[in-house]
């Protein structure tokens, strides 16, 4: 797999030098000539440039086109091979060719287009971002941030329509169930879940559900959820989500929600209660932590409070990420298979893919591609290998994933499938696809070749 990466990073920077050397086709518009004069050859100064730039972005992006022979036939890449070439002259600061191939960019990305359309069109506005600095108004342009309202909407849309967050949550909460399950004879009947980002609560009623179905007059069950977000407001909404959701099943379920502000100092209090089951939920928490000391800080707090369990859910990714243009490489693979899987999901005209994709995917790629800026370490995307290993060397051991785990998400996935075939091996078509993997011990969703991200069980020595 290193050898095929590596000579993918050759082939990359040979054809980036090729490029250079080759003379623009004369297939171009007239329009595309125009522009590169206007800004190449204008007297102002870097920013003004810039802002000329971002002009004709907003001009081209509202054409909402799908330029013919371009990405015609599923051929995007000529389209992939440009985007490359802008990435290596941003990194080498080359400003000249940089805003030249983001010139050509924009005039052929959509963000109704195909899915290479879409998915470049946010790289080159967090290419462009990268020409910046966080003091310029042009960078808070390019990298607005939605409104809590609109990524609120967006997360819904995303839920609703694709596997990808419903798979890591049924998975977790079926792992969940179990481990209480397994000491259901002396935890007092009494679940406490410790969710690190609690995000909306959408994770949680198809737990509520199973245990109230468990429980009965004679035996009631206590679930406690001690929720972290970053907002009151927020974690004040789920909890009132939460409650009422669990009122529909009867009073056979004692539910409870505590919601902390992230970093709050009332952590202390999250002691563990006489005998109860203590079940950690890291699903795509680590991703959202700025550097590995704040991860290695974190997992040694979950090992202190001595969980029966604690499940991990991490965005896949396949190389180390040592340079910006191997980061950026690892990132165009993950968001290339997310935006392709929306096309599973949704319409090309549809309003709910365009905002999944500006608001959530599109502000992720921009923030992917400029967090380094801050000096920030971000251990996103990282190999299996990688973060089992950081697993382990905090003190826990992996636990197998049961085969209803694995029925359940072939389930889910058989039910959220739309025009491609859903696939069960490592090796095949494309679609949709659940793997296990490292012996059973994680079980991973993947669109077509692509691991989108992994679910892993884990217990303390």
């Amino acid at each position: 797999m290193e050898d095929s990466e590596e000579e993918e990073l050759l082939n990359l920077t040979l054809s980036v030098a090729a490029g250079r050397e080759r003379k623009k086709k004369g297939r171009k518009r007239d329009i595309s000539n125009n522009v590169n004069s206007i800004i190449m050859n204008s007297n102002e100064g870097y920013e003004g440039k810039i802002f000329r730039l971002l002009q004709m972005r907003e001009l081209m992006l509202r054409q909402d086109h799908r330029r013919k022979g371009v990405v015609e036939d599923g051929n995007g890449l000529p389209l992939i091979h440009l985007l490359l070439s802008t990435a290596t002259s941003v990194d080498e600061r080359s400003l000249g060719a940089a805003l030249e191939s983001l010139i050509d960019l924009y005039q052929t990305v959509s963000l109704r287009g195909d899915s290479v359309q879409r998915v470049v069109a946010y790289f080159a506005d967090g290419l462009a971002a990268r020409l910046l600095t966080k003091k310029s108004p042009f960078y808070d342009m390019l990298m607005e941030e939605p409104t809590c309202e609109e990524e609120f909407l967006a997360f819904t849309d995303l839920y609703r329509v694709s596997p990808y967050y419903q798979f890591a949550h049924f998975t977790a909460n079926q792992a969940i169930l179990e481990a209480y399950e397994e000491e259901e004879e002396r935890n007092n009947k009494a679940l406490h879940v410790i969710d690190f980002d609690v995000s909306y609560g959408f994770q949680w009623p198809s737990l509520i559900q199973s245990l109230s179905e468990k429980a009965t007059s004679g035996n009631r069950i206590s679930l406690r959820i001690t929720g972290f977000g970053n907002n009151m407001k927020e974690l004040q909404e789920t909890e009132a989500r939460l409650v009422s959701f669990s009122k529909g099943f009867g009073n056979h379920l004692v539910f409870e929600f505590q919601g902390l502000l992230r970093g709050s100092s009332r952590v202390i209090n999250l002691r563990k209660r006489k005998n109860e089951t203590v079940a950690v939920n890291l699903v795509s928490y680590l991703n959202t932590l700025s550097g590995s000391m704040k991860v290695s800080d974190t997992l040694g707090f979950v090992h202190s409070l001595s969980p029966s369990i604690v499940v991990l859910v991490k965005q896949e990714g396949s190389r180390s990420l040592k340079t910006f243009l191997s980061r950026f490489t690892e990132s165009l693979h993950y968001f290339a298979a997310m935006f392709d899987s929306l096309d599973d999901c949704l319409p090309l005209e549809s309003t709910e893919r365009l905002r999944i994709e500006k608001k959530l995917l599109g502000k992720e790629i921009k923030s992917m591609l400029n967090y380094d800026m801050e000096g920030v370490d971000c251990p996103k995307y990282e190999r299996m290998e990688t973060w089992k290993a950081r697993m382990e060397n905090h003190g826990f051991v992996g636990r197998k994933i049961s085969s209803k785990c694995v029925i359940q998400a072939k389930l889910l996935l058989k039910m959220r499938t739309h025009y491609y075939p859903l696939q069960f091996e490592e090796e095949g078509g494309g679609g949709f696809r659940v793997s296990e993997r490292d012996e059973g011990r994680v079980i991973s969703l993947g669109w077509q070749n692509r691991y989108l991200l992994s679910v892993s069980a884990w217990q303390s020595l």
